[in-house]
């Protein structure tokens, strides 16, 4: 499946060969100043990128088929010219910077916060802004993953070996051509797993083997082919042991222990498979099999002078997505998803008190999208996007979720965007429409809302890389089922939760990839704004309740520096850094004494810094994450001060060529000094520990 923002794809008419020469090579010119990278490839060709058609209107005698123009934007100016925060990281830079994996990869970008559970099958869920997890959406291929029950992505479930790349978008982005879906968080992360392969029909073969501390061992495989110049597909499974019985200190007030984590066992796989069929020049169909299977023991929170447990959790996942998409001479695309997810949660505690606590629950998901494009010139589009979904939940548990619910969803977005030499502007009005219900029960109200949103980025200097822009987007979130229907904690009277956020920002950018001395800076500030946010309230010491009491504001800071000097060939150092304040402060009620606090998990600083040197020997990369205190309530209870961090880690890696096979070779030492520290309270996260990493491609 093509990775290229830009692709060419219409028949061309013209008198003489020549001049079409000298005409189209004009317009590649000037696209490539603009745009990045031209790439040559077969086929007839029209345009359709961002919104954006190449119009042809030289009518002549002969007819003539050029090869396909591929036009790949560079990832930096991307970054560079979005109209709300964009940040991404290619699997190029993954490896420079040491990353390990997607938790990993998500310390490295600026105004993120973690939650880590610790060790290999720790959950991992990530938020934004001081906004929540449940307000950070997460497409997979383009297409949003979901979990109606908790409204959480637990991200340790996907694989880095098999992502290109990973990209958060703050706010909208300046590509319309998404589903409705995609648009209805505040920040939406995007997974891109590797591309099918191009040009040859030879098959291609990833094997790979982690090793590391604590028991680990990953083998990863993927096998990739075109069988013709139209059909391509690749599979691709990986398996994850760990027993995770990492050191620890516990700390209790003056006195301090050496601990190991216990019940931690971990036995995880999941595959994939993928295909693309490029009927003809304006046609194509992709799709995606996945499965994933997670057996694991849990070990809980530390708990003073025992380490006894035998909670036990059984997660499965599967989905299947298909993604048709078509354009012709006109200006007009279409995009079309469909999915179904299937989400096994089994979950069994035989120490219980009174017997054994058996939880299970499975939900599943129908969705459907629809996505209309229209670019009447170089400089306007327009997309209408239509998404269904539903969803529904059931359990045997007793006194947890038993009324069986159900929600049928109806998102509706309708986009226009404006694009000069100088200005890029983009208006979205989306409409949500939500209508719940229960088999067993009653249902949670239905619930309707429009949201606006508006940005735009404006070059500063004229073929300077310095743009200014400006972004406000209204979105809302519906309660999870959780929050709706769980036994004596759920209520079915709860509105949407509604955020507000504004940014402004300046990105500069001095150098392209080929320079002798490049650099990129982005600053952004943001105010953020939370009404109606849900909040569990005691009635009395054993039922909780959900209510609508909660307000939220957020001020904060974003920025991002990278440096890269080449001097000389197959040499380069690059220095990159993120800093983040986020000032996220309880306004719910003025009279109370929690009044001004920070949220709960809310780090005040975060920052990451790292240094690479890439050279035909051995490439080096030092590199570190960090986040100042937090709290564990917005109460702030004595003792719920959980202390900030620093993790360093050292990676080595080199690349051997013999012909069309690569092995690649990689050693990184995690937390190089041994840094005691917690994400999530009474969780502790591992000491030092190293991973060792074989990788063969042919």
């Amino acid at each position: 499946m093509s990775r290229n923002l830009l692709t060419f794809a219409p028949a061309c008419r013209f008198t003489g060969l020549h001049r079409l020469q000298k005409k189209v090579l004009a317009r590649m010119n000037k696209m490539q100043r603009n745009c990045g990278l031209l790439v040559l490839m077969t086929s007839p060709i029209t345009a359709l990128a961002d919104g954006q058609s190449l119009r042809n209107d030289t009518i002549v005698e002969k007819t003539h088929y050029l090869q396909e123009v591929t036009v790949t934007e560079t990832r930096r100016h991307h970054e560079v010219t979005s109209t709300a925060p964009l940040h991404i990281l290619d699997r190029k830079e993954m490896l420079s910077l040491g990353v390990t994996d997607i938790a990993d990869a998500l310390h490295r970008i600026p105004g993120v916060t973690l939650r880590d559970y610790g060790g290999a099958g720790g959950m991992k869920v990530v938020s934004v802004r001081g906004f929540g997890a449940k307000h950070t959406g997460v497409s997979y291929d383009g297409i949003a993953l979901s979990d109606c029950q908790s409204g959480e992505i637990d991200l340790s479930r996907y694989s880095l070996d098999n992502v290109e790349q990973l990209s958060l978008v703050i706010g909208d982005n300046d590509d319309i051509f998404i589903p409705a879906k995609n648009a209805s968080t505040p920040a939406l992360l995007n997974i891109q797993t590797i591309g099918l392969p191009t040009g040859d029909t030879r098959p291609h073969l990833t094997a790979q083997l982690k090793a590391g501390s604590f028991g680990y061992v990953s083998p990863f495989l993927r096998y990739e082919q075109n069988l013709s110049d139209k059909f391509a597909f690749s599979a691709a499974g990986e398996y994850t042991y760990a027993e995770n019985d990492y050191p620890f200190e516990l700390r209790n007030i003056s006195i301090v222990t050496h601990e190991r984590r216990t019940n931690s066992r971990m036995n995880a796989g999941h595959g994939e498979l993928n295909f693309v069929w490029n009927a003809d020049a304006f046609n194509r169909l992709g799709g995606k099999i996945y499965y994933y299977d997670n057996d694991r023991q849990l070990p809980g929170q530390v708990r003073y002078y025992t380490d006894l447990n035998k909670e036990m959790l059984h997660d499965r996942n599967f989905f299947g997505q298909l993604q048709y998409q078509t354009h012709n001479r006109t200006g007009w695309s279409l995009k079309w998803n469909g999915k179904f997810n299937w989400n096994a949660s089994i979950y069994k505690d035989p120490l219980y008190s009174g017997g054994v606590n058996d939880a299970s629950y499975w939900q599943r998901e129908a969705y459907t999208s629809a996505a209309v494009l229209y670019a009447p010139s170089e400089q306007w589009a327009f997309d209408y996007s239509a998404d269904y979904s539903f969803n529904n939940l059931n359990s045997v548990a007793f006194r947890t979720i038993n009324t069986r619910p159900y929600r049928h969803t109806l998102l509706q977005s309708a986009t226009a965007k404006y694009r000069n030499g100088r200005l890029t502007a983009l208006a979205r009005l989306l409409h949500s429409t939500y209508l719940n219900d229960a088999k067993d029960g009653e249902g949670a109200r239905n619930m309707r809302r429009l949201s606006p949103s508006l940005s735009l980025s404006y070059r500063l200097v004229p073929d300077r890389d310095l743009y200014v822009r400006v972004s406000y987007k209204n979105i809302f979130r519906a309660p999870t089922f959780n929050e709706s229907y769980y036994y004596h904690y759920g209520s079915t009277d709860l509105l949407p939760e509604t955020t507000d956020q504004y940014n402004i920002g300046v990105t500069w950018r001095n150098g392209g990839s080929e320079s002798r001395l490049s650099a990129l800076l982005t600053v952004d500030g943001y105010y953020n704004h939370v009404r109606d946010m849900i909040v569990a309230v005691p009635q009395n010491m054993f039922v909780w309740t959900c209510v609508n009491v909660g307000k939220v504001n957020a001020v904060g800071a974003d920025l991002t520096a990278t440096a890269t000097w080449r001097p000389a060939d197959k040499h380069s150092l690059q220095l990159s850094g993120t800093y983040s304040y986020q000032q996220a402060e309880n306004r719910t009620n003025p009279e109370s004494p929690y009044y001004g606090n920070q949220i709960a998990y809310v780090p005040l600083h975060t920052g990451s810094v790292a240094l690479g040197w890439e050279n035909p020997w051995v490439s080096l990369s030092l590199h570190g994450s960090g986040i100042s205190n937090r709290w564990t309530n917005n109460q702030h209870y004595e003792g719920t001060l959980v202390d900030g961090f620093w993790d360093t880690g050292l990676t080595a890696y080199r690349t051997f060529h013999w012909g069309r096979q690569q092995v690649e070779a990689r050693f990184d030492l995690k937390n190089l000094f041994n840094a005691q520290y917690e994400i999530v309270r009474l969780y502790p996260m591992p000491g030092r520990s190293w991973q060792a990493t074989i990788s063969y491609q042919f």
